[in-house]
């Protein structure tokens, strides 16, 4: 029976990135999971920690969990509220539900785990969970949040996925981006340097000039734009009036030919012009026609517009991992279910009275 060896252990991390052991179980650049990566995961190091929280990997012969240790000393996923996906980690070649029962059996005298963002279908996942449970870990699913995306089929381009759309959206690009060719300048911005610069000072002024201007980490998206301007992955889209104030900014990343869409902001003194739609649809259509992405990702939630512009939903998980044996174990998990009774009552409630 596989168990607990030396070489499984919490190694502290630095916030200037991860070690060199983690590139055995990180994608490889551009390729793969973008929020598998070392860019990734180097850029939230440096400015996306919670105050008071200390990042961590969980690590043993074959599996890695990047993790972090809140100011209550309870551990969980390395995750932000950028984060698209999290998953565990797993060297080539490891068996997973083998390294899984390793890693388990050394997690099980910890503090119930939270684990965010995490994809139930991911190629692997069951026999994780499978090894997890083996060491001793009960995992208790819940709903975390929804991702709406579209895989795009081979060949196709701007006028077919437009065709594809809701009309009344349809009706609106084709009246905007007339519109916008008279009144405004779109400006792409892909590669390190001066351009890149000015491109954030952009982004950062819409921001403040838009309905969302509090961010959690500021710094963290003028860090990440920078990093993967680096690795040649990021798509910076601005859209300025005829003044050069710009209106509108987006950025994505292109990585193992998909494109998530990580953050999006519009002015609202100039909603008349609908610059957030016109921004979109130039993006879209560059990332289809120009970058050939395989896929477009709207990122995390479930806000009205994005069914508008990708057609799929999937739901993001998160687990508790506990063990029963523990007094701190048990009561997670029975608080766990006590809150899904509790939802499930609320839905046959709300049902009933429909």
């Amino acid at each position: 029976m596989p168990c607990a060896t030396d070489t499984t252990r919490l190694v502290p991390l630095a916030r200037h990135g991860l070690p060199e052991i983690c590139d055995a179980f990180l994608s490889p650049a551009g390729k793969g999971d973008f929020f598998a990566s070392r860019v990734w995961y180097d850029t939230v190091l440096a400015h996306a920690l919670p105050p008071g929280a200390s990042p961590l990997l969980a690590l043993s012969e074959g599996l890695m969990l990047p993790l972090l240790r809140d100011a209550d000393g309870a551990l969980q996923s390395l995750t932000t509220p950028y984060t698209l996906s999290w998953k565990p980690l797993l060297a080539a070649g490891a068996e997973p539900r083998q390294a899984a029962r390793v890693l388990g059996q050394f997690l099980r005298n910890e503090r119930p785990l939270r684990l965010d963002a995490l994809d139930a279908s991911a190629t692997g996942m069951d026999d994780i969970l499978a090894g997890l449970r083996s060491a001793g870990l009960v995992p208790m699913s819940f709903l975390n949040f929804g991702n709406w995306w579209q895989p795009l089929l081979k060949g196709a381009c701007w006028g077919s996925y437009l065709a594809a759309r809701p009309p009344a959206l349809r009706t609106t690009i084709h009246r905007k981006l007339a519109r916008a060719a008279r009144d405004s300048r779109f400006e792409l911005v892909t590669q390190h340097g001066g351009e890149l610069e000015a491109g954030i000072q952009a982004y950062e002024a819409v921001r403040a000039r838009s309905w969302k201007p509090w961010e959690p980490f500021p710094d963290f998206d003028a860090a990440l734009m920078r990093a993967t301007a680096r690795v040649g992955a990021l798509r910076l889209g601005v859209l300025r009036d005829n003044a050069g104030v710009a209106m509108a900014a987006q950025y994505w990343v292109v990585w193992g030919g998909q494109a998530a869409l990580l953050k999006l902001a519009h002015a609202e003194d100039a909603r008349a012009a609908s610059p957030g739609t016109v921004l979109t649809a130039r993006m879209i259509r560059w990332l289809i026609d120009e970058d050939r992405v395989a896929a477009l990702d709207f990122g995390r939630g479930d806000d009205a517009y994005k069914p508008l512009w990708v057609a799929e939903r999937r739901q993001r998980i998160g687990l508790i991992l506990a063990n029963p044996l523990r007094p701190a174990g048990l009561m997670a998990l029975a608080r766990q279910a006590a809150g899904q009774g509790r939802r499930q009552a609320l839905q046959w409630i709300g049902k009933a009275q429909g």
